[in-house]
């Protein structure tokens, strides 16, 4: 339905609170990282869209496992574990670091001594968390419409994925960029990724990039300057730039090496899973096309 696709406000608008809830969101992760069994490209950190916002899922911890959710909706943190234990805050403006101390509060309550590298991750500035007084805004209706944006995306992604009998990803979110994405492989090895992603040992990309994929997904636009879809290649197929994908709206953005689809055009149009399956779709065809990909083998 059109009318549950909300319309985003413009970046501009709510940059600071995108800012301060990213980094928030890293703290999270990085609980999730020390945490969560290794699965290959780093699948086993992601977070997961809810009928509420985000969360971790399940982590094993001793015996019990534990989540963290960020409750959009009550505009809260809640953790809880498998034996009835429950903690949690309200979420409000408050700098990074005072989020910080208040989930290392929340973790003693639950008696969960988590370790973790206590900086931001594939940003510029990378701020340590317990010393980041800069970003502190929380507005409470721009991160509303931006979940809700992903509770609908998300049910895209899992369609489009269901599509495809090869390797996939699930529809997952990615805290080091803050984005939802959707990945498919070929099934190959890829050549060694070079890295430099702000921030970010080279390795953590060798490891997300060791087999050649299409990968889509759906971020709020820092770097762009609107919300948008965006699917590239890894490796990169001679004659990808220059494929014809649709819907009309859809470019490829030189300077991010990806196609775009901004948003806007999916949440104005008719249909706009309809819309956003055929970004995922001719992207994708362009990619298997121009890679030679078994795609008689890897779709339904």
């Amino acid at each position: 339905m059109k009318k549950s696709w909300p319309e985003l406000p413009a970046l501009e608008d709510w940059q600071d609170t995108l800012t301060t809830v990213h980094m928030w969101s890293q703290i999270v992760g990085k609980i999730k990282l020390a945490y969560a069994p290794p699965i290959n490209q780093w699948w086993g950190i992601a977070l997961y869209v809810t009928t509420n916002g985000l969360t971790t899922g399940a982590m094993p911890l001793d015996g019990r496992t534990f989540s963290i959710d960020f409750n959009f909706r009550e505009h809260r943190i809640e953790m809880r574990d498998s034996e009835g234990a429950e903690s949690g805050f309200s979420l409000e403006p408050m700098t990074v670091a005072d989020f910080y101390a208040r989930m290392r509060g929340v973790l003693r309550d639950m008696n969960i001594k988590a370790e973790i590298l206590a900086r931001p991750v594939e940003v510029e500035e990378a701020i340590p968390f317990p010393e980041d007084e800069v970003h502190k805004s929380y507005d409470r209706e721009p991160v509303e419409r931006f979940w809700q944006a992903l509770v609908q995306v998300d049910q895209v992604f899992n369609e489009f994925r269901s599509r495809f009998t090869g390797k996939v990803s699930p529809s997952h979110f990615f805290w080091g960029a803050f984005d939802l994405a959707v990945t498919r492989f070929s099934g190959r090895t890829a050549p060694k990724h070079p890295g430099g992603v702000p921030n970010c040992a080279d390795w953590v990309m060798e490891e997300a990039y060791s087999h050649e994929v299409s990968s889509a997904g759906f971020w709020a636009g820092p770097g762009l300057g609107e919300a948008a879809f965006y699917s590239y290649a890894y490796p990169e197929p001679e004659g990808f730039r220059e494929a014809s994908v649709g819907p009309d709206e859809a470019y490829f953005a030189e300077e991010l090496g990806e196609f775009v689809l901004p948003y806007s055009a999916v949440q104005r149009s008719e249909d706009p899973s309809a819309a956003l399956i055929e970004f995922l779709q001719s992207t994708y065809e362009a990619a298997a096309n121009l890679g030679n990909w078994d795609r008689e083998a890897l779709e339904k």
